[in-house]
Parts: C-alpha cells; structure tokens; sequence
C-alpha cells in the first residue's frame, strides 16, 4: 500500500500559489491538501500549477462553518462539493454538519455528500471535528451504524480535546470508528485541546504515542483491506491553534516546521 503524505494550505494562505508550491516540494511531501476557490479560472490556476508540480491534490471543504442555518449550510454544501469535485482530486475533505443539527438534517447533508460523490467519481471523506455531526464518539456511532459506508477523515484531537482524555476508557469507539477511515489529519492533540506545542517534547510523549497507536491501526486495516493508497495530512494550525505568549503574542512553535517534522516521523514509520 502506498502511503501518501500531503502538506496542508492552512496556514500558508498568504503565500502566492508558486511560493507555497515550491515550499511543499522543497519539504518533500506528495501532495497538497487546501480549500479552492469557487472562481473557475483561480480554482484551475491552482489545479494547473500543482499538477505540473508532480504533486496530488486533496480538496478540503470547510466553508460550510459560516452558515448555522440549515437551509444556507446545505445549499452552501452543494456548491463547494460540486466545486471540489470538478478538480478531480484523490478525494475530498468535507466539514460535514452541525452538533446542533437534528439526526434528520445531518443525514440529509451526508446523503447530498453521497449522491454529489457518485455523480463525479470522487470519494467524499468526512471530518471528525467539534461542532460537527461527528464532534463526539456517542454524536457519530449512531450514523456508523445507519450508515456502514460512511467514510471518515481521523482527526482524533478533536475527540481527545471533546471527551476531555486520550480516550484510554473507549476502546469500543474507536474499535467501531478506526475501520471507516480513509484519510488521517496527522495533528497530535491531548486532553485540553486539539494540538500539543510540540509533539517532539517530552510532555507531549503520551499524547503522541496515543495518536501514533491509532494511525498504526488505521494503516493495518487499510493494509488488510488491500487498499492501494492511504494519505496523512501533517496539520498543526496557525494561531490559535498554537497558542502565543501572554503579552507578547509570540507563537510558542511554528505550525510549518511542526507539519515537516511530522513528515519526516511517518516517512520513517511508514516506509
């Protein structure tokens, strides 16, 4: 199985499209993992220039945050889905839903997902992430089981941060969750929050060895599966993400060179 690693756009959006591809592939990474814009010829100019790079394409869909009413969120979900499948990436990334919507609504938004997904030929893989539909174990369980083909982005921090642990006490979660993944979000996060300092401290070991437990299970189960590909995403964030100093608002560490050391760590897991 081939294992894909790809340098996310989050973060770097005030780089022009050469300056980040350039930096993307000076790094080492096989791919680039971003947004696009709903402008036909801006979203080709960056489909143009990473295709040339040599370099693949994960398409996130994140925009859907901005609309907590259900009617603005879905039709919102229907124009950047279509958009991220019109630029044939290996699949796309979808901030699905809300907490706060009914089982209904959300259901409603994953069918949509589904059928946009068929139409093109492209996987849509779902993020597990606060506020969404999957923001909590016991919030996703009940559409894994509605659902068995539900695929899954694994952004465990999210999780860790929502049940407040290292989720050492749900072995059956992650045991239902951990099959239905597709594509990892490589941000190691811990009981308070969605992301460590460094994961390379010494303070961050146990939150890193927990991370690194369920990323090896995800591999072997694709691997077992007789998948042909399996993509990480290295995606520690910007501010606030990486917190600053009192005061001074100085970051405590640097999200790019965060996302690089990840590379190396699953080239050298992973080979």
């Amino acid at each position: 199985m081939k294992i894909e690693i790809f340098a996310a756009h989050w973060g770097n959006n005030e780089l022009a499209p050469d300056v980040f591809i350039e930096r993307v592939k000076q790094a080492g990474f096989d791919g680039i993992e971003m947004s696009l814009p709903l402008d036909v010829a801006e979203r080709e100019e960056w489909t143009t220039r990473i295709a040339a790079a040599g370099l693949g394409l994960i398409v996130a869909q994140w925009e859907t945050v901005f609309h907590s009413d259900f009617a603005a969120h879905r039709t919102a979900l229907e124009q950047l889905l279509h958009n991220a499948c019109a630029a044939r990436p290996l699949h796309v990334n979808s901030h699905t839903g809300k907490d706060y919507y009914t089982r209904e609504q959300n259901l409603q938004l994953l069918q949509l997902a589904a059928d946009i997904s068929r139409q093109h030929g492209i996987p849509i893989v779902h993020e597990i992430h606060r506020s969404r539909f999957s923001g909590h174990p016991m919030l996703l369980l009940p559409y894994l089981q509605q659902l068995p083909e539900l695929q899954l982005t694994a952004d465990l921090s999210h999780w860790c941060c929502a049940c407040e642990s290292l989720l050492e006490d749900q072995p059956q979660t992650l045991a239902a969750t951990l099959p239905q993944v597709r594509h990892i979000h490589a941000r190691v996060g811990h009981a308070q929050g969605p992301q460590v300092a460094d994961f390379r401290a010494p303070e961050a070991q146990a939150a890193l060895e927990a991370h690194l437990g369920w990323w090896d299970e995800i591999i072997r189960l694709r691997r077992a599966a007789g998948a042909s590909r399996m993509t990480l995403t290295p995606e520690f964030g910007p501010v606030p993400y990486t917190q600053t100093l009192p005061y001074t608002q100085k970051e405590v560490s640097n999200a790019w060179e965060l996302n690089v050391a990840m590379l190396a760590l699953l080239r050298q897991r992973y080979a």
